[in-house]
């Protein structure tokens, strides 16, 4: 007997047939239900910090007036502080000499020490201080680094002790130089 004849022969049963293949793959097709959530976080901000500093001397951080060669050094202090919200590595460079004698330069002889005190605001306490910088006036051509990390609110006096060189003879006298220096921080 044929497919047909059997199909032709009881026709509701083929198609109750029919009807329950097709009711069961409806039911598989549409039982795929799945769960789902869902979470959510508003609002993120993201905000730069700053990198800022005060410095408390408005003009020079120090002026000699009649030295002579040999004499003792003259000092000065100037209070630098990280006012940002973020660390930052502070720099001291030294500007453009300005000498009145161009052939016989006085930056050449003065020797300036630049002492980082840290926070010994009083520059008295030897272990707490580091010497930045040692040599001439015309030799500091580089920037300086004073500290790799210096912490939001960190303040440091530095010290700047210059004298005139004991070699400087008569060609230095009434000669003067000036020069500015900024401070840096990145």
């Amino acid at each position: 007997m044929s497919r047909f004849k059997v199909l032709k022969a009881n026709p509701r049963r083929s198609l109750a047939a029919l009807a329950t293949v097709l009711v069961a793959v409806g039911v598989t097709g549409a039982s795929g239900a799945d769960f789902t959530a869902n979470s959510a976080n508003a609002g993120n901000t993201f905000t730069a910090g700053t990198l800022s500093m005060s410095n408390d001397k408005a003009g020079a951080i120090l002026t000699a007036t009649n030295m002579k060669p040999g004499d003792p050094a003259t000092k000065g202090e100037v209070k630098i502080k990280n006012t940002g919200s973020v660390a930052g590595t502070f720099k001291l460079t030294r500007g453009t000499v300005v000498d009145s004698d161009t052939v016989n330069k006085m930056s050449a002889k003065l020797n300036v020490v630049v002492t980082d005190c840290g926070a010994d605001l009083l520059c008295s306490t030897a272990g707490d201080n580091s010497a930045k910088y040692t040599g001439t006036l015309a030799a500091m051509t580089a920037p300086i680094t004073l500290s790799p990390n210096w912490a939001a609110a960190e303040e440091h006096k530095y010290e700047f002790a210059v004298a005139l060189d004991a070699s400087a003879d008569n060609l230095y006298q009434g000669d003067n130089s000036v020069v500015p220096f900024s401070w840096d921080a990145n």
